[in-house]
């Protein structure tokens, strides 16, 4: 069993969980967590879980006083005879507790474990919990000698104990968004963990992998269940699933596909952006010395004829203008009907090349006022007309899939279909 620490929009997270590793093993335990009933568990993929941990102790109506006992008491014990130097950290969700009495916890455990002849650094923090990078930078979770304890209470007053695996690679992401040699902010900029989120929601569906064992899984789910597999495929390379974006811009998504280790297939509106989007695949394979096997040429997604096969579809549509403030009601009517028109076409288009079955994950503009609301696409409400089924959740609904900054008016909508 293990505990994920949710990111920003947790529900985001939660919904990529369910897709990855089925709606059954999935249950939230606090705003910001969910637990996994799983043998094993990779965060090198998720886009949406910013550090995980395997459970060790779970306790019934505790406080931070028991939680902190119980950590000195274990660890102790099991640390004693332990041969090097150890460095600790201790991350805190949902306590009401100062960041002092957390770090109080590990020096007691220090002193504890000096008197036994163990060396033990405790990372200093200001925060009740370690943030991810932190974490990272530290490596916590990732060596023998360096260890996270990552605590996490329910508003039941349930806590879960966990020993960290690892936290978010934010080295890598910022390596593959910023050093990649082409970039257009105009066209708008994915950051590659949502990238990582669509992709995962876009390609396991969890009526599919909920109640399958390791026989019945198709090759991109077995790699999803070990590190090892998914290192393999991101030496070997693809696995033969063919994930198109339509909309591929300077390939941000197809980038994230690729090290997942499909056949990623790019078409775009513009020539531009398909030279672009294949430098940055080039720059990729080079950088990361992995195979990439891609197909990319322009086309209009409201009438291109894509090559088959398609395995499944992930992409950021067509977002209209930018806003910095809420825009006019007149001027609203006017960007969402030109959206919705645009947007409409292409999965009127797009259904009429795939299999029934076929999953997607669409990006969506919605726009946010002032008071926080949401104008949607009238689309939104006819997908069924347009030969869609929206993927039902067990943990979120489907109008939780938003993705926005507080200062952002245009937000991006998840819409997870599957071609009736």
């Amino acid at each position: 069993m293990y505990i994920a620490i949710l990111g920003r929009q947790p529900a985001l997270g939660m919904g990529e969980l369910e897709t990855t590793y089925g709606s059954d093993n999935i249950r939230w335990f606090s705003d910001q967590s969910a637990t996994i009933a799983s043998s094993s568990f990779s965060i090198d993929s998720l886009g949406g879980t910013q550090k995980a941990g395997r459970i060790a102790i779970e306790l019934s109506h505790a406080d931070w006083r028991r939680a902190s006992m119980k950590i000195v008491q274990t660890y102790l014990k099991e640390w004693s005879t332990f041969e090097g130097k150890l460095t600790l950290g201790i991350s805190a969700y949902g306590f009401d507790v100062s960041s002092r009495e957390v770090q109080k916890t590990g020096i007691i455990l220090k002193q504890k474990l000096k008197n036994s002849g163990v060396s033990l650094r405790l990372i200093p923090n200001d925060d009740t919990a370690i943030s991810s990078a932190a974490s990272h930078h530290n490596k916590l979770g990732l060596a023998s000698n360096k260890k996270e304890l990552i605590v996490v209470r329910s508003r039941s007053g349930k806590v879960i104990i966990a020993e960290s695996i690892g936290a978010q690679n934010i080295t890598a992401y910022a390596l593959r968004d910023q050093k990649r040699p082409k970039r257009d902010a105009f066209v708008g900029m994915l950051p590659p963990k949502l990238a990582q989120i669509m992709i995962n929601l876009a390609t396991t569906q969890p009526s599919q992998s909920a109640n399958l064992s390791s026989a019945d899984l198709t090759p991109l789910e077995r790699q999803r269940t070990t590190r090892e597999a998914e290192e393999t495929v991101r030496r070997n390379g693809e696995h033969n699933k063919v994930l198109l974006d339509p909309f591929c811009g300077t390939g941000v998504l197809l980038q994230e596909a690729a090290l997942m280790g499909y056949h990623v297939y790019g078409t775009d509106l513009s020539d531009k952006m398909i030279d672009f989007s294949q430098a940055n695949l080039d720059w990729l394979a080079d950088s990361h010395h992995i195979k990439v096997n891609s197909t990319l040429h322009q086309g209009d997604a409201m009438d291109t004829k894509w090559q088959q096969p398609i395995d499944a579809v992930a992409c950021e549509s067509y977002l209209g203008q930018p806003f910095s403030a809420p825009p006019s009601p007149s001027k609203l009517e006017q960007v969402r009907g030109n959206c919705n028109n645009i947007i409409t076409s292409f999965l009127k288009n797009i259904g009429s090349q795939i299999k029934p079955g076929t999953p997607l994950c669409i990006a969506v503009p919605a726009w946010r006022d002032v008071s926080g609301n949401f104008t949607h696409l009238p689309l939104t409400n006819q997908l069924e007309r347009l030969g869609y089924a929206r993927q039902e959740f067990k943990n979120i609904t489907p109008e939780d899939l938003l993705y926005y900054r507080e200062d952002q008016v245009v937000a991006r909508e998840l819409l997870v279909l599957v071609k009736s």
